[in-house]
């Protein structure tokens, strides 16, 4: 039995559908369950037999996090530790989800001088709250069970909730231009890609640790749109004209600066379940044909 958390996000609810139909035995919850709440956990867990919690419950809204920090910092940090206690508790396995923004996003130089993608030994440095609480909440799920795995993940869109993939549809059908930042790097995620990775994680049980995950290759956010807007336009998905052009990160000021460089190294998630990853722009394919369809 698996006992997924947050099952109303945007994640959860991708997992849900792909254990639904796979046949997979699970309970799922949201906020009828407070995880900031240790005695609610725990009163939930019992009698129940339950293999492995799967937590995907988090507070993702990076900019609203510095006027909200005790609530982020609840269900981040002290909520992901309290479900790895209490997964502790009842002798389960846990699969938490976190960020690239646990790091700089400075991205750290090679022996060339180029920058190379972040690996999961690389020292975390995060800015903002959202970072800083994701990071803790990293902390605090291996020191509270060490049969822990902990996937970071980055630029994630998917069928269910606001993402970026949503939101460049519904501008290029009611604009004429919109302009993207072209000087923040990473690769782009498909919350499908990401479920089904997390379940061959959790059904082959790799060693327990920190991986990362996101489709393959490495882009701008304009170049994102640009692909976004030229697949809309072939499945009738964009139904007008919108040009799409470049601009920096200074044009638009936010409260949490965006991290410049995003890009995970994957090799590890690679070997353990000795599988290839899509690149990002067959997977944007693939779930625009299912939005078209």
């Amino acid at each position: 039995m698996i006992w997924l958390t947050g099952n109303k996000g945007m994640l959860g609810s991708e997992l849900s559908f792909l254990m639904e139909r796979g046949g997979i035995p699970f309970i799922g919850t949201d906020r009828e369950v407070d995880i900031a709440n240790p005695e609610a956990l725990d009163g939930f867990a019992g009698g129940r037999k339950i293999e492995w919690i799967i937590n995907c419950a988090a507070y993702t809204a990076v900019d609203k996090a510095e006027d909200d920090a005790c609530s982020c910092l609840s269900l981040n940090a002290f909520g992901a530790g309290n479900i790895a206690l209490c997964a502790e508790k009842i002798g389960a396995k846990l699969i938490h989800i976190s960020t690239d923004y646990v790091f700089d996003g400075k991205g750290i130089k090679d022996n060339t001088g180029s920058i190379r993608p972040y690996r999961e030994d690389d020292e975390t440095s995060p800015s903002g709250v959202y970072g800083l609480t994701k990071r803790d909440g990293e902390i605090a799920v291996l020191k509270n069970n060490s049969r822990s795995l902990i996937i970071r993940t980055a630029w994630l869109y998917g069928r269910c909730g606001n993402n970026f993939v949503h939101t460049m549809l519904r501008l290029m059908n009611e604009r004429d231009e919109i302009k993207v930042v072209n000087d923040q790097y990473g690769s782009p995620t498909r919350a499908f890609d990401l479920c089904e990775t997390i379940l061959a994680a959790a059904e082959k049980e790799i060693p327990f640790g920190i991986y990362h995950y996101t489709n393959e290759g490495e882009i701008s956010w304009f170049d994102f749109a640009e692909e976004i807007y030229r697949l809309g336009r072939e499945l009738n998905l964009v139904k007008k004209e919108c040009r799409v052009t470049s601009c920096s990160s200074g044009e638009y000021p936010s409260k949490v600066k965006r991290p410049a460089y995003s890009v995970l190294d994957k090799s590890k998630i690679k070997s353990a379940l000795k599988s290839d990853i899509p690149l990002w722009n067959e997977s944007l394919g693939n779930y625009l044909k299912t939005c078209a369809a």
